[in-house]
């Protein structure tokens, strides 16, 4: 059967001191099922392991070998160790630096949170793990902002995940955004799975790209989905990345798609999505919290973005519950 010219996606697992090699065998297995559901010809997926020493890391084992690696997406596995007594591992932190520096979107599952702490990327920044590591995550990253209820939290170009079984949740995550959800369904019915929570939505989500080349660009995406609710333009952006105003625009639009305002306005139209869904949070709370100080605005760009009012969507698709 014959395949595409290249693999849609190259997703790095990670082995570290104690990982799990269930979940490393696992998302390999996941993938290359997902693969066969794909389509005809199939869309590749590439998936490499990395074995991370006191010295290093370095790929040990390559389904497409042969081919240059510039990884898109790299996962920090679950730990079948304790969290108190996982060695650190500043080897791994830093080969992870620089692959999210180079534009990976960097993931963890469970304990996976750890390693990925200690790269510094998600300080300031919301993450998950195992509801049971929560706090030693909190005592240990103080400055990592803790939201240990959700399954799986997409922040971009950081996706984590908790449980130690959640490496599933989070394959089918990928599976879905660079496979398409009737792959991920058949990948999930294959498997005896079910499909992962935020799959349902039949509205479409805002996938940034981080892997298109312009280092100075995907530099300001970074610090956008760190910043979102805070910004108070783009004035900031264009100078932090050494351009003028009309070559700001022209650059980024032509790296992500859209307009470094449209840019921000997905960024926080999507946290307030999460909060009407996860929440019960007033709306006009929401609309504050992720950067609107007028909530008639935001509720004007919730219809214009999604094609509901924040009451109507939270009605459709809110899943908590008083007290959740």
């Amino acid at each position: 059967m014959a395949r595409d010219s290249g693999p849609v996606a190259q997703i790095g697992l990670l082995i570290y001191p104690g990982c799990q090699l269930a979940a490393i065998y696992g998302l390999t297995d996941l993938f290359r099922i997902a693969v066969q559901w794909s389509g005809d010809p199939p869309r590749e997926i590439r998936v490499t392991h990395w074995q991370a020493t006191e010295d290093g890391v370095s790929c040990i084992w390559d389904s497409l070998p042969g081919a240059p690696h510039r990884l898109t997406h790299v996962i920090a596995p679950p730990s079948i160790i304790m969290p108190e007594n996982m060695a650190p591992a500043p080897a791994a932190a830093i080969w992870l630096r620089e692959q999210h520096t180079a534009g990976a979107t960097l993931c963890s599952v469970c304990a996976g949170a750890f390693v990925l702490a200690e790269t510094g990327l998600i300080d300031g920044r919301r993450a998950t793990t195992h509801w049971a590591f929560a706090q030693q995550l909190a005592q240990r990253f103080p400055k990592v902002h803790l939201a240990a209820q959700h399954m799986v939290l997409d922040e971009g170009d950081i996706i984590t995940a908790g449980g130690i079984l959640a490496w599933a949740d989070l394959g089918l995550t990928l599976v879905e955004r660079l496979l398409g959800p009737a792959t991920m369904l058949a990948t999930a019915r294959f498997l005896l799975v079910e499909p992962p929570r935020q799959s349902q939505l039949p509205f479409a989500q805002f996938i940034p790209r981080f892997d298109h080349g312009d280092d100075a660009i995907r530099q300001s995406q970074h610090h956008i989905h760190a910043n979102a609710t805070t910004l108070q333009g783009v004035a900031d952006l264009q100078a932090a990345a050494g351009m003028t105003g009309r070559t700001f625009l022209r650059r980024f639009s032509a790296a992500t798609g859209f307009r470094p305002v449209e840019y921000i306005q997905h960024v926080r139209i999507a946290k307030a999505r999460e909060a009407l869904e996860r929440s019960l949070t007033p709306v006009d709370r929401i609309a504050w919290d992720v950067g609107y100080a007028d909530p008639a605005a935001f509720r004007k760009l919730f219809q214009k973005l999604t094609g509901l009012s924040p009451a109507a969507y939270r009605q459709q698709f809110g899943i908590t519950a008083e007290g959740a």
